[in-house]
């Protein structure tokens, strides 16, 4: 009884394995196409995307025009609060502090040369108050001796004559030679303040220097630091860090912003197929990952121009937020969804089944056991629907060449190593 109970158990083992070698060596080299099946009725031709929210109308903040190079010595966070007149970011005041105090020290040297010009054209107006008073009583004392010449020898009265000549000659060059020392030294006086002006300037440069080292937020919001863009070292693809303490920062280089609050936007990246069905003003639907209790509507503010790849070609789309609310924050992530148009009673099918090549539109169609390829004319597109007509409701169709498919190995290899071991 036992034995024939083994034997039939033996039996039925033996007839399981050859039916699954079977059935492996039958359905191996089978490779399944996915398909859908097209479908008439009313659809939405939707674009939808993924984009960072930014604050509109942001304040810039940027590095000093100083002439150099700035060491980072402060910074805040980014998504850090500040209110109108707190400090966001400083850099080091070293080197214009060195100016300043070269500058405040030629300002001191400057204002004592002006005072000793001044004491200086003093004393010669003194100076020359007495030359002149000498000249003047030198003539006089001339002329009293010419009142003598009548009762004089005509020797003395020659000689006299000639004294009074020469007293009137020195007083005229005297006050020739006044007048221009005069306007000589009103002359260096001038150079002086010149020059005591030139260090008083060089100071008020210096001082706004280092009160410009100190950035200042001009509105309240939250600070967004940029990414570090002196870097030397930079190549393709490549992802910056923010800027921190101790980076070297180049003048005029952006550091840090805070967005106006009050007009969020949406940075989007879509895909170039989309860009003929967007236009600047389309009303958009907004749902922020992070506050997904409120929904928010926006419109379509600007379209950028399309860069990348060949083969993966995108444009920015930049969305203006209807309705922003104080739970907001930059950088948060939103998926956008645009409507571009509704139609009604038309027949679709997934994108992945429309083929194209060599200026043909087609599909391939479920023929039997195999798929015939179909031209039809294409009627609207977004990356997940198309509109096409030239099909019947109800066909199926690949969505994969069921050509390259064939030409695939299926998974797990050849039949026999599909054998149980």
């Amino acid at each position: 009884m036992l034995v024939a109970i083994a034997v039939c158990a033996a039996g039925v083992l033996a007839a399981y394995l050859a039916l699954r070698v079977y059935r492996t060596i039958t359905e191996g080299g089978h490779v399944a196409v996915p398909t859908a099946t097209v479908q008439r009725g009313d659809i939405s031709l939707d674009v939808t995307a993924r984009g960072e929210l930014r604050g509109g109308n942001p304040e810039v903040l940027t590095v000093p025009l100083t002439g150099g190079n700035a060491h980072i010595t402060f910074l805040r966070k980014t998504g850090e609060q500040v209110k109108e007149g707190d400090v966001v970011a400083q850099f080091d005041t070293a080197e214009q502090e060195y100016k300043l105090k070269e500058a405040e020290a030629d300002l001191a040297e400057a204002d004592q040369k002006v005072i000793q010009a001044k004491a200086q054209r003093e004393a010669d107006q003194e100076e020359d108050r007495y030359a002149l008073l000498k000249a003047q009583a030198d003539v006089k004392t001339a002329e009293l001796d010419v009142r003598k010449n009548p009762i004089l020898p005509a020797i003395s009265a020659k000689q006299n004559d000639l004294a009074l000549a020469a007293a009137k000659d020195h007083l005229a060059q005297l006050e020739a030679n006044i007048a221009n020392r005069a306007a000589t030294n009103d002359a260096g006086i001038v150079m002086q303040e010149a020059g005591r002006g030139k260090a008083l300037s060089q100071a008020a440069t210096a001082r706004q220097n280092i009160e410009a080292m100190t950035l200042r937020a001009h509105r309240a919001g939250y600070v967004s630091v940029r990414k570090n863009t002196s870097t030397n070292f930079y190549f393709t693809g490549m992802v910056l860090p923010l800027l921190q303490l101790g980076d070297t920062v180049n003048p005029g280089m952006a550091v840090a912003e805070i967005p106006d609050l009050a007009s969020f936007e949406i940075a989007a990246n879509i895909a170039e197929l989309d860009r003929g069905h967007l236009t600047v003003g389309d009303n958009v639907n907004i749902k922020v990952v992070a506050v997904p209790w409120r929904a928010f509507t926006g419109h379509i503010k600007d379209i950028g121009g399309t860069t990348g790849s060949m083969w993966d070609r995108r444009f920015e789309c930049k969305v203006s937020i209807d309705n922003p609310s104080p739970e907001l924050r930059p950088g948060m992530t939103a998926n956008i969804l645009i409507t571009t148009d509704k139609l009604t009673g038309v027949l679709w099918l997934p994108s992945q089944a429309l083929f194209e090549s060599d200026g043909r539109t087609f599909v391939y169609v479920r023929s039997g056991a195999s798929f015939t390829p179909k031209d039809v004319k294409l009627v609207r597109r977004n990356e997940a629907k198309v509109v096409v007509s030239g099909l019947k409701e109800g066909q199926v169709v690949a969505l994969a060449n069921p050509v390259e498919m064939s030409k695939k190995k299926p998974e797990g290899g050849s039949a026999l190593q599909s054998l149980p071991k």
